[in-house]
């Protein structure tokens, strides 16, 4: 008999066959979640990183983009959009928030999801870029192609829980979004991210 087997999430998953057009997510929390999960690298299981923090909730779907790595390629795109503190990638799969009106209540799952725009987050001189998406077909989130077409509150939102999910109240500031950026530049983003895995890990 042939033993089950399940695919790593980071690295036995493609990013998808149209990316960076429309990508393959790895869900590892959603809006219900009160623990923050993340992918165990080495075993490809979910894995309690930390309780949520006071009111820091995550306001939309989170997860990452497999076969994603940011490194060299990432950063650069960083200092050329400015960032001169930047010294490396975050050396982690590439983030991705998914907006979606459904109700998920779990994560480990995967989902293709549109690239909309994104935040080029910098965290302690590390690239940390976060994608923003959307759920393929939702009905309220799925037409939209540029994250310049949400709502302004959305996007706010989005921002607010990225600038603060890692402090304390009395703490300061730990990262900062460099700049909100749209659809063309996600997908440089992308493709930066998976030239940095192929760098890293081959194929």
């Amino acid at each position: 008999m042939i033993p089950n087997f399940k695919a790593h999430p980071w690295h036995g998953i493609s990013a998808g066959e149209d990316a960076p057009n429309v990508v393959n997510v790895f869900v590892e929390i959603v809006p219900s979640d009160t623990i923050k999960y993340e992918i165990d690298k080495e075993t490809g299981y979910l894995k309690v990183d930390r309780p949520q923090k006071f009111s820091n909730i995550i306001p939309a779907l989170y997860g990452f983009v497999p076969r994603t790595y940011c490194n060299d390629a990432v950063m650069k795109l960083a200092v050329e959009r400015g960032a001169t503190d930047v010294t490396m990638g975050d050396h982690d799969p590439l983030d991705i928030c998914v907006l979606s009106s459904h109700n998920i209540h779990a994560g480990g799952l995967l989902m293709e999801a549109i690239p909309i725009g994104g935040f080029k987050m910098i965290d302690g001189g590390e690239a940390d870029d976060k994608i923003v998406a959307v759920m393929i077909n939702d009905h309220a989130f799925g037409h939209f192609r540029d994250i310049t077409e949400l709502p302004e509150a959305e996007v706010k939102r989005l921002m607010h829980y990225f600038l603060t999910y890692k402090n304390l109240p009395d703490e300061p500031a730990k990262c900062r979004i460099q700049e909100v950026y749209g659809a063309e530049h996600a997908r440089l983003v992308i493709k930066a991210s998976q030239q940095d895995y192929a760098d890293k890990f081959g194929g």
